[in-house]
């Protein structure tokens, strides 16, 4: 059993003892908590919406139950996705709010995701804040006369998806005369709501839908890796579909298979929808710093200027502001268009990416290989507990300082167009390495490099 608390919220597996898996007990103090750091002005009203998985209901039941008992005024979207809430927060002039979600986690699990009154992730500050509250536990909820309110609202996503039907960039006539077949997979959680009818108001009427009914028995492991998405593939060939679409749970990750059924790679999701949101108008682009080089490309490409945050959306979206980025996201197939919202939303992904798609008259195939070529190899070097993590990334800094070096996260090391990136584990003696180049073996290579240098190191 788990429960990881992090500054993004409380993400554990259901069952088990208190404080080490998500209980009831957990679900409450956490929510406790939360309504006491968010809410303690006088706008007392906060938003909850959750993904399909199985323990969804009773998660929802509990929160909701114990917000209302610290006075705060719910609005429950019930079934919605993360950045339908992260939206719904600001247009519902809400204090904050709580998504019930562990995004591609497999069914045992589930999460609070909390949010602020901006719709964004709490910030490390507020997320410590929650977490040393729970550990006191001095918690008092309100007499009968000082409760909140509890409101079911129905319709929020079919308004989100009218927000992204304004979007100047999303192109539903050139959409429809493209005539798509799209095949979707949306792992029986709620993007089996969403995307198919995105879909159907931006213009595809012929849609294939895999996995669309939200009852939260995932068919495979939810997150959108290709050795998940075989079922698509099959669907996209057998159909001569011209795409394939899959988000995680909670539609937040969004990934495509080309019209051959070759995948097109998550990595390149946010690089094909930059480049046409850099088409459509000037400006910077921002990704996490283990995300492809393929952004920093097209960018340039287009006369403007990349840059790179730390791991985690909040750092994202805070680069992204400093910088007054157009288009920004993370290489796991999240997109953020500030234009709508400062969060990663697959379904404003999904209609630019067709609007790009339509207006290149390319197949998937085709685009996907008029993009610079790059492959991430993902490894990790396991220590003994007694080891110095920071000393050895130090070490591992000072031997490449003649090479570009970044250090707001971890330890990145350029060389020319290839990368290699360190970052240690919060919760094991692990050090992953994310290596780069242009082909697997290359960036192979290049991990097993650092690998060997680490091991001297030790040595």
């Amino acid at each position: 059993m788990t429960l990881i608390k992090s500054i993004s919220g409380i993400r554990g597996t259901i069952g088990g003892v208190e404080d080490k898996s998500l209980t009831p007990i957990d679900v409450v103090k956490y929510t406790t908590a939360f309504a006491d750091v968010i809410a303690s002005g006088d706008n007392k009203k906060i938003v909850v919406g959750r993904d399909a998985r199985i323990s969804g209901f009773m998660i929802n039941q509990l929160v909701c139950a114990t917000l209302v008992s610290k006075g705060v005024d719910v609005v429950d979207l019930d079934l919605s996705t993360t950045p339908t809430v992260e939206m719904a927060v600001v247009n519902e002039h809400a204090a904050g709010g709580i998504i019930l979600t562990a995004s591609h986690n497999p069914k045992q699990w589930n999460a609070l995701k909390l949010l602020n009154a901006k719709g964004e992730f709490i910030s490390a500050e507020l997320g410590e804040d929650i977490i040393n509250r729970v550990k006191t536990s001095a918690f008092s909820y309100n007499e009968i006369d000082h409760i909140g309110s509890y409101s079911l609202k129905e319709g929020y996503i079919d308004w989100h998806i009218d927000e992204i039907l304004k979007l100047d960039m999303v192109d539903v006539e050139a959409i429809r005369k493209r005539n798509f077949t799209v095949a979707v997979d949306a792992v029986n959680s709620t993007g089996g709501i969403a995307v198919p009818a995105l879909l159907k108001k931006i213009g595809v009427n012929n849609v294939i839908e895999l996995y669309c009914d939200p009852t939260g028995h995932f068919p495979h492991n939810p997150e959108p890796l290709p050795e998940h998405l075989t079922d698509l593939s099959d669907a996209v060939k057998k159909n001569d579909a011209d795409l394939g679409i899959i988000v995680d749970p909670d539609v937040d990750r969004l990934a495509f298979v080309n019209e051959d059924g070759e995948m097109f790679g998550e990595e390149y999701t946010l690089v094909a929808v930059a480049d046409y949101v850099l088409s459509q108008k000037k400006g910077n682009t921002v990704s996490n710093l283990s995300s492809t080089r393929a952004l920093r490309d097209v960018t340039e490409k287009h006369g403007n200027s990349y840059s790179a945050s730390a791991v985690g959306e909040v750092n994202v979206v805070k680069m992204m502001k400093e910088t007054d980025a157009v288009i920004g996201g993370e290489g796991n197939g999240g997109i953020i268009l500030p234009e709508l919202h400062y969060g990663r939303d697959s379904l404003v992904g999904i209609a630019l990416f067709l609007s790009h798609l339509a207006k290149s008259r390319k197949p998937m195939s085709h685009l996907k290989a008029s993009y610079p070529s790059y492959i991430i190899s993902k490894n990790k070097i396991e220590l003994t507990p007694e080891i110095d993590v920071d000393f050895i990334l130090e070490k591992v800094q000072e031997k490449y300082k003649n090479h570009p070096v970044n250090t707001i996260d971890g330890v990145k090391i350029e060389f020319d167009k290839e990368w290699v990136h360190l970052r240690k584990s919060n919760t094991e003696p692990i050090i992953r390495i994310y290596a780069e180049g242009s082909t697997m073996s290359v960036a192979n290579s290049l991990a097993n490099k650092i690998k060997s240098d680490i091991k001297e190191l030790l040595a």
